[in-house]
């Protein structure tokens, strides 16, 4: 092997080296969700007549722990009051990618609703588009959720287990910024660390509580709300696409 060959396997040995070093496969990310209430609830009559104009973008913070085969995407726990609590939903999802496995505590009106699934597969599309989120150059992809919803995501390579916000997975790293395209819903990360979680605390605990598939709980609520404008509202919120 020639001296010139020599040093070039060596670089790009070096730079595997590197490379590996650096990704994290464990950890806690950080996420700020603002919601644009008035794109929210904009079906629900004059939306502007009963919600002021200061109160239209309600954020909220989340948690994602994981490590190479489970998450957990939670609330940030808080002391303070939160105004308008009701606007938003705010719910715990819990993902093991080994087994496939997926259960999410919906939380409906101060009511929590325990609902078991497989984790959710996205048809991607992943563009050349680029930017920095949390110091980490991310890229762009795109899910057509449906005829009129498009959901953007920027994942990063760096965090390499295929994690993200609520249940949205699949992409070849961590999404740090989720948003759907009229900007009604958007996620960014607004930290990441590489600390690593209690493996218990990434698996729900046993309940006796009543388990539901998507589907079923849909149905229930259906029965129950389904005739009133506010209960289809409240459905679709909850089944649409997140």
């Amino acid at each position: 092997m020639n001296f010139k060959l020599a040093i070039a396997t060596v670089f790009c040995f070096l730079m595997m080296l590197n490379t590996a070093s650096s990704q994290i496969t464990y950890g806690k990310i950080t996420y700020e969700r603002k919601t644009n209430l008035y794109k929210k609830f904009k079906n629900n009559g004059d939306v502007k007549e009963w919600l002021k104009e200061e109160d239209k973008n309600k954020i909220d913070l989340f948690e994602l722990y994981f490590n190479d085969s489970l998450s957990v995407f939670k609330p940030q726990e808080s002391d303070l009051v939160e105004r308008m609590s009701w606007a938003t939903s705010k719910n715990i999802t819990y993902q093991n990618y080994k087994t496939n496995f997926r259960l999410t505590e919906k939380s409906i009106w101060g009511e929590k609703f325990l609902v078991t699934d497989t984790v959710r597969q996205f048809n991607w599309k992943i563009t050349d588009s680029k930017r920095s989120i949390c110091g980490y150059q991310c890229r762009k992809a795109i899910w057509q959720a449906n005829d009129s919803t498009r959901i953007y995501a920027w994942f990063c390579a760096e965090v390499i287990p295929s994690i993200g916000p609520e249940s949205f997975v699949g992409l070849p790293g961590a999404i740090l910024g989720l948003a759907t395209e009229d900007g009604g819903v958007i996620y960014f990360a607004k930290s990441v660390e590489m600390v690593k979680p209690d493996a218990t605390a990434l698996v729900p605990k046993k309940s006796k509580q009543k388990t539901y598939k998507s589907s079923e709980l849909k149905a229930q609520l259906e029965k129950d709300f389904g005739k009133e404008k506010w209960g289809k509202a409240m459905i679709y919120n909850q089944f649409s696409i997140w």
